[in-house]
């Protein structure tokens, strides 16, 4: 559709990551390798805490949780960004498109929240250990997470709402290799500032929300882990969030490079890469960065592939 077309748009087109030819190749290889570590890893996590009873603790419920939205994430994303790097027309149509931004906005505000409820379970953990059972009962587990999923729900439902009632009678080509909601916003004729404010608004509630208890509850459990007399107990303290802390910080980088950057530095490049970092990578990583610094899942791993070797 041309610029001053003013037909409304029935469908979008792609852009894709790279309009280098030479590139389509071997970044379709790499984004396919790294779909299949995803689905592999985190199903793998899923299955492993599902079926062993050792790991049916609220930590663990938690993980399987992330896992399971990281694998629904990287599955909304992937294959419509391979698809991209065929030589064929990549175009999604216009429901194609809200569905996919509904799905890419709910999955993204449950991964923020549900990091959220993992640093207060290890807030009770470590600063309630006698109180963790009560507290973090499974009726309690079962509440956060169906919380979780219904502020995720309700801010997609709001934003999407929001985005679609806007008229895109400029163009259809969306600079994104996925329907996100600022390129499309981007493309519309009608007055977007309304939009911009809610979804200012609703990042803010989001990230404001979890950041906001993911620092209260590692203040209280590094002022626990300090009172703590021996070495050795202050390590095995810090071992059970040392891995959490690390998925928090790769996650919460880059989304708050991606949406609270200065105006000034903003690129459509930059926000590609960086897209790219936080909706594919970060869902592969998640499972490595629990299962190679616990040792509980290690053990679970370790068995249930010599288990696998030896019935082969």
């Amino acid at each position: 559709m041309e610029e001053g077309n003013h037909s409304e748009a029935t469908e979008f087109i792609l852009s894709g990551l790279t309009d280098h030819p030479e590139l389509q190749a071997p970044l379709f290889v790499l984004f396919l390798l790294i779909y299949v570590i995803t689905v592999v890893w985190n199903g793998g996590m899923v299955l492993l805490i599902t079926t062993d009873a050792r790991l049916h603790t609220p930590m663990y419920f938690f993980l399987s949780n992330l896992s399971f939205c990281d694998l629904c994430y990287s599955s909304v994303i992937s294959p419509t960004m391979l698809q991209n790097f065929l030589p064929e027309r990549n175009s999604i149509s216009y429901t194609a498109c809200a569905v996919q931004m509904f799905l890419t906005i709910f999955l993204a505000d449950v991964e923020c929240l549900l990091l959220a409820v993992m640093a207060y379970d290890r807030y009770v953990a470590i600063c309630n250990p006698l109180l963790y059972t009560v507290t973090m009962s499974r009726q309690r587990c079962n509440q956060m997470v169906s919380g979780v999923c219904a502020v995720g729900l309700v801010d997609a439902l709001i934003l999407i709402c929001f985005t679609f009632r806007l008229s895109f009678c400029r163009s259809n080509l969306i600079r994104h290799f996925y329907c996100d909601i600022s390129a499309l916003m981007a493309l519309s004729c009608s007055d977007t500032r309304t939009n911009e404010i809610v979804l200012f608004v609703s990042m803010c509630y989001t990230v404001v929300i979890s950041v906001v208890t993911i620092l209260l509850s590692y203040v209280c459990i590094i002022s626990t882990i300090l009172q703590i007399h021996s070495v050795e107990g202050q390590c095995k303290a810090f071992s059970t969030c040392a891995s959490h802390l690390c998925a928090v910080v790769i996650f919460y980088g880059a989304l708050l490079f991606m949406y609270f950057r200065p105006t000034s530095s903003y690129s459509m490049d930059t926000d590609k890469i960086t897209s790219v970092f936080y909706t594919l990578v970060i869902p592969m990583l998640n499972p490595l960065i629990y299962s190679l610094r616990n040792r509980e899942v290690k053990d679970v791993l370790r068995k249930a592939m010599n288990k696998f070797l030896t019935n082969s």
